[in-house]
């Protein structure tokens, strides 16, 4: 077994995960030194898996995990896991519920062997209520939580996200919960069941636009690249493309006019307040766009910035990986496959003062079942039992 560091190293986690949200929260666990293990079914060992990941998507996903195929619909293989649990210290999942009862893997059959375990589950609609038992994916709920309508050009129709965005915020908030789990634990030696949902996560995510309409019964619509409310800030036109710029406020307003050499748009009187520049949001972008035509990206970006009024470029995606800054914070790391030499995968953001960010992943994603054999052996199982599971399919 690989010798791990970092502040959850001492704990084990069973991951039972699939498709983007709960495999996203065990990364964060994995990342900072957990042990994980991922229990997949013996089916899907095929060609057509192992291929899926090694792809791109995969290897980001389950890099410093471990992987074991297990039968959890044979009772061998449920005993196999049980024991399992007998020394795990969190458990994750996204079943549906009666998938779960069905395989005999909820959290009060695990809490009945393991009375400490910290049981983490992920769903798109919750794990009851009238959608307790729909399916939920990333676009779906875009839609739901309202997040789709203040997507996109005013004017436009809805538009989606271009990342799994509740995917992703569910899989980082019930990461935070198994955390908070873990801390609970510590002080009173207590397990629990800790869950959130996709659409949860996401009118959580709504933030400020949905407190508008919870406090203020406002509902607010799309601006396009507009903020909805702090003016000028947003996306505008230079010599060469698009550049984004911040200066609401009257200090970067002025900041602002200065740098492009605008005193006469400064006292024009009916841009003197914030309010008023508000109120003429439309008519104010199209006097800067104006003036910022007259510059190119590059040149705003460090005239602006300069004089501390926040400007900054549209980049694609490969653009931004080659950034100063981003490189600079070395958001590329390689993970060592056996077969496919070093990947570079994407880094946990987080920074802790006591664990330096390693400069290499422990290793890449596991083909499926790679590390059966270790871990079987790990929890005791003699060589003649590992063979006998895996004749029977077990493994």
């Amino acid at each position: 077994m690989t010798t791990r560091e970092g502040p959850l190293a001492h704990v084990r986690v069973l991951d039972l995960t699939h498709a983007r949200a709960g495999p996203a929260a065990v990364r964060l666990l994995s990342d900072w030194g957990a042990d994980v293990i991922k229990i997949e079914q013996p089916a899907t060992a095929g060609n057509g898996v192992t291929g899926a990941r090694r792809g791109p998507d995969e290897q980001n996903l389950h890099r410093n995990k471990r992987s074991l195929t297990l039968n959890l619909k044979d009772q061998d293989g449920l005993a196999v896991f049980m024991r399992l649990v007998e020394e795990a210290d969190v458990i994750v999942e996204n079943f549906k519920a009666e998938v779960k009862h069905r395989l005999g893997i909820d959290y009060e059959s695990v809490k009945a062997v393991n009375p400490e375990i910290i049981y983490a589950s992920i769903s798109g609609f919750g794990q009851s209520g009238p959608y307790g038992e729909r399916a939920g994916v990333d676009q779906i709920v875009q839609g739901l939580s309202g997040l789709m309508s203040v997507t996109g050009e005013p004017g436009g129709g809805p538009m989606r996200v271009g990342i799994a965005i509740s995917d992703t915020s569910a899989g980082m908030f019930l990461g935070q919960g198994i955390l908070l789990a873990l801390l609970h634990r510590e002080r009173t030696g207590e397990g629990q069941w800790v869950h959130t949902s996709l659409l949860e996560a996401m009118m959580n995510k709504l933030d400020f636009q949905g407190a508008r309409y919870t406090m203020a019964g406002e509902v607010p619509e799309s601006q396009g690249n507009d903020h909805p409310y702090q003016v000028p800030m947003g996306t505008f036109e230079s010599a060469d493309g698009l550049v984004n710029i911040a200066a609401p406020g009257q200090r970067l307003w002025q900041r602002l006019c200065d740098a492009l050499s605008a005193d006469e748009l400064f006292a024009r009187p009916e841009y003197l307040s914030g309010r008023d520049r508000a109120a003429l949001k439309e008519a104010l972008k199209a006097d800067i766009n104006a003036l910022t035509r007259m510059h190119t990206t590059a040149d705003l970006v460090e005239k602006l910035n300069a004089v501390g009024v926040p400007c900054g470029p549209i980049n694609n995606i490969g653009e931004a990986f080659e950034n100063e800054q981003v490189r600079y914070l070395n958001m590329a790391l390689p993970a060592a496959h056996p077969e496919l030499g070093d990947l570079p995968l994407i880094r946990s953001p987080i920074n802790l003062s006591a664990f330096e960010q390693p400069e290499r992943f422990t290793h890449a994603a596991p083909d499926p079942g790679a590390d059966s054999q270790a871990v079987l052996a790990e929890l005791g199982l003699a060589a003649d039992e590992i063979a006998g599971l895996r004749e029977r399919g077990v493994i």
